[in-house]
C-alpha cells in the first residue's frame, strides 16, 4: 500500500529513486558543467568544465585526453576543487589555487566523446585525408569556450602529461588566437625513435597491454589478460611480440596492424614525428617543454623537440625547458625521492611553484610577472637546480670528456693501446637479460615497480655473464655530466642481427652512512638500446655481417648528474632488455614481429675495447 503523498505504482510499490535527482552543490567552491562541444565535422566531444564559484576574468587551462575526463575531476567525493583534482594530469596547487577555469575534454572516440578513436591521430595530410585532427579539434574547442564562458578573460592555456602532452603539441599547429601558452609535459613526440612504441628500432613489448586496452574499446572495457604473474614468463613463452598480440585478438586493432606493417622508420612514422613536423609549422605560441630524467615511457620527446625548435631563432624566442629528477609525470606529485634516491627536497613542488606557476601566470594573467629561465634543470648527485640560456649542444665541444673502455673491465679517460683485446659474452634469446630483477611484475599491478624502474639497482644485471661492466677507479673530485652521452661501440657478433644496450651508471661507495641500503648501489644515469639492423639506416634495415667488427653509434637520453667523490663511473653493455623490449632473434629475418621460434639463436658478441668509448659533456675526471 502506497503511503500518503506517494504516487501509485504497479504492484502497489512506489519507486524510491526520483526520475531526475538534483544534486545540492550550492556549497561547493566550484560549478561543474558537462557539455558536448561540436566540432567542424559535426562530431561532439564530451567536455568537463570546472569554474571556480564567483570567478570573473579567469583564464582557462585546457587538457585534451584519452584517459576519461570525468575520472580526472572525480578523485574525491568533495565539494572543493583541490581534492577532486588530486590525481593524474591535475595540479591543484597550481590550477585550483591559481583560480583557473579547468577544462578537460575526451578526445574523439574515447569515453564520452563521439567519433572513432585513432591512436596518436596523425595531422591532416598524407596519413589523414579527413578535415579534422587534434589541431582542428583544439581550435574548435577553444572557439566554443571563449564564447560560452562569461567568467573567463578569453585567454587559454593547454597543458598535459604524456598523451595529453602530445595533444598540447598538436594545439600548436595553426593555433587559435586565444591560445596564449602551451605546456607539453613528458610528451609523446616520436614513437619510433625513442618514446612509447620503439627505441632505435627495438619494440617496447611492455606497451602491448596499453595498446590492447586503450585502442580496443572506447571506454577501456577490454582488459589485457595474463596467466602468469611474471611478465618475463608471459612474453618469453609467447615467442615474438606479434605472436603475443595475435593470440589476444589484437589483429582487430588498427594501430597494432600498423606497427606490424611498419617495423622500420619509414615515412609512416616520419610523417607523425612532432620533432619533424612542428619546426616546419613554426612555433608561434610560448611553450614550456617539461622533461623527466628518469622517464620510463617518453624520455626522448621533449629533448628532441627542444633541439629541433632551437635551430630557428623565432621558435627559440618562444621556447622554454624544465628538466627534473622525475619518472613519467612525476613533476605533478610530491617528488622528494626518485626510487630509493633521496633528493633532499620536494622537487615537484619546486617545479610547480618556481617554474610552472609564474610561466602560466605571465601569459594568462599578468605580463609583468617574471618568467623562469630559458632552461631550468635539476642536477642529481649534487641535488641542485641550475638555470641556463640553453642545453649543451648535442655534439661534444670544448668540454668533451671521453670515457674509454679499458682491459680488465676498467674505465678511464686515457685511450688504451691499440689491440687492447676484446670483451666477450654470449647473448642467448632463451635467457634474455631482464630490465628489472625478476619477477617482472606487470606494470598495472599495485606491486609493480614500473614507475621507478629506471632508478632500480643494476647489480643483478652486472652479476650476469652476458652483461659487461666497465668501471672507473674511485673518484677523488666531482665529475659532472651534462647533455646527451654519445656511445661509440665497436663490436662483432656471430649472429646476423642483434641488439646493443648501453648504460651509464653511478656506482655508490661500498658504505653510505646515512642510508646503508645504498651501499654499492648501481644507479642508471642514462641508458638506451639500438637494434643492430638499423646501424646504417633507421629506414632501411640490413643484416649484420657475422664475425666482423662494426661500429654502433648511440646517442643516449639527456643526463644532468654529478658523480660525487667516493663514487665510481660504470658503463654496462648487453644485448637484451626483456621484456621491456622484444627479443632480437639474432638471426636476420624480414620482420622480427613475425619471427619463427627457430630464428632465435645464441650469439657470441665481442666488444673491441680500443675502439669503444663514450663522449660526454663533463668536467675532467680525477682519480687516485
Amino acid at each position: 500500500m502506497a503511503m500518503a503523498g506517494e504516487p501509485s505504482a504497479p504492484g502497489g510499490i512506489a519507486p524510491d529513486m526520483p526520475e531526475h535527482f538534483q544534486e545540492q552543490d550550492a556549497s561547493f567552491d566550484h560549478v561543474r558543467r558537462d557539455v558536448m562541444i561540436p566540432m567542424r565535422d559535426g562530431t561532439k566531444l564530451h567536455t568537463v568544465i570546472i569554474v571556480p564559484r564567483g570567478a570573473h576574468g579567469a583564464p582557462i587551462l585546457l587538457t585534451r585526453t584519452p584517459y576519461n575526463a570525468d575520472h580526472m575531476v572525480s578523485f574525491a567525493a568533495s565539494g572543493n576543487m583541490g581534492p577532486i583534482m588530486q590525481g593524474y594530469d591535475n595540479m591543484p596547487d597550481v590550477i585550483a589555487d591559481g583560480g583557473y577555469i579547468r577544462v578537460i575534454q575526451d578526445v574523439r572516440g574515447k569515453y564520452g566523446s563521439e567519433g572513432r578513436y585513432v591512436m596518436n591521430r596523425p595531422m591532416r595530410g598524407e596519413l589523414n585525408g579527413t578535415s579534422v585532427d587534434h589541431a582542428t579539434d583544439t581550435w574548435d574547442t577553444i572557439e566554443w569556450l571563449v564564447h560560452n564562458l562569461p567568467e573567463s578573460n578569453g585567454k587559454v592555456g593547454i597543458i598535459g602529461v604524456s598523451y595529453d602532452g602530445y595533444t598540447a603539441l598538436t594545439a600548436l599547429f595553426h593555433p587559435h588566437p586565444a591560445l596564449k601558452v602551451s605546456v607539453p609535459m613528458n610528451p609523446m613526440v616520436d614513437g619510433w625513435m625513442g618514446d612509447d612504441w620503439f627505441h632505435n628500432g627495438a619494440f617496447r613489448e611492455e606497451m602491448l597491454p596499453y595498446i590492447y586496452e586503450q585502442d580496443g574499446t572506447p571506454k577501456n572495457t577490454a582488459t589485457w589478460w595474463a596467466s602468469q604473474y611474471d611478465s618475463y614468463d608471459l612474453f618469453l613463452r609467447a615467442g615474438s611480440a606479434g605472436a603475443a598480440g595475435r593470440v589476444r585478438g589484437m589483429d582487430q586493432i588498427g594501430f597494432f596492424r600498423q606497427i606490424l606493417a611498419h617495423p622500420a622508420y619509414d615515412t609512416w612514422w616520419q610523417l607523425q614525428a612532432m620533432d619533424r613536423l612542428l619546426p616546419r609549422e613554426g612555433l608561434t605560441v610560448p611553450t614550456l617543454l617539461v622533461h623527466s630524467l628518469w622517464d620510463q615511457e617518453d624520455n626522448y620527446g621533449a629533448v628532441a623537440l627542444y633541439y629541433a625548435l632551437k635551430k630557428d631563432p623565432a621558435a627559440a624566442s618562444r621556447l622554454w625547458l624544465a628538466v627534473g629528477p622525475w619518472n613519467h609525470g612525476g613533476e605533478i606529485h610530491e617528488a622528494s625521492t626518485m626510487g630509493p634516491v633521496k633528493l633532499r627536497a620536494d622537487t615537484g613542488l619546486y617545479f610547480r611553484k618556481t617554474i610552472l606557476e609564474p610561466f602560466l601566470a605571465h601569459y594568462l594573467k599578468d605580463g609583468s610577472i617574471p618568467l623562469p629561465a630559458r632552461v631550468t634543470a635539476f642536477r642529481s648527485g649534487d641535488n641542485v637546480w641550475e638555470s641556463a640560456d640553453a642545453l649543451p649542444p648535442r655534439a661534444c665541444a670544448a668540454d668533451c670528456v671521453t670515457l674509454h673502455l679499458q682491459p680488465g673491465e676498467g674505465l678511464g679517460t686515457q685511450a688504451p693501446a691499440a689491440g687492447a683485446g676484446v670483451a666477450r659474452y654470449v647473448s642467448d634469446p632463451a635467457h634474455p637479460v631482464p630490465y628489472v630483477a625478476r619477477p617482472v611484475v606487470a606494470k598495472d599491478r599495485p606491486d609493480a615497480n614500473w614507475r621507478n624502474w629506471l632508478a632500480t639497482d643494476q647489480r643483478n644485471m652486472a652479476a650476469r655473464p652476458d652483461v659487461l661492466s666497465f668501471t672507473s677507479p674511485v673518484l677523488t673530485a666531482p665529475f659532472v655530466v651534462r647533455g646527451q652521452p654519445h656511445m661509440h661501440l665497436t663490436a662483432a657478433t656471430t649472429g646476423t642481427d642483434g641488439d646493443f644496450v648501453v648504460k651509464l651508471i653511478d656506482v655508490y661507495p661500498d658504505e653510505v652512512a646515512d642510508q646503508p641500503e645504498m651501499g654499492g648501489y648501481q644507479l642508471m644515469i642514462s641508458a638506451d638500446i639500438l637494434r643492430g639492423r638499423y646501424r646504417e639506416s633507421f629506414a632501411q634495415p640490413h643484416p649484420i655481417a657475422a664475425n666482423v667488427p662494426l661500429a654502433y653509434d648511440m646517442v643516449l637520453p639527456l643526463a644532468n648528474h654529478t658523480f660525487l667523490p667516493g663514487h665510481r663511473i660504470m658503463i654496462q653493455i648487453q644485448s637484451s632488455w626483456f621484456p621491456l623490449y622484444d627479443r632480437n632473434p639474432q638471426t636476420y629475418v624480414d620482420n622480427i614481429f613475425l619471427a619463427p621460434k627457430e630464428a632465435y639463436r645464441p650469439a657470441t658478441v665481442s666488444v673491441d675495447i680500443a675502439q669503444s668509448w663514450m663522449e660526454v659533456h663533463g668536467t675532467p675526471m680525477k682519480v687516485p
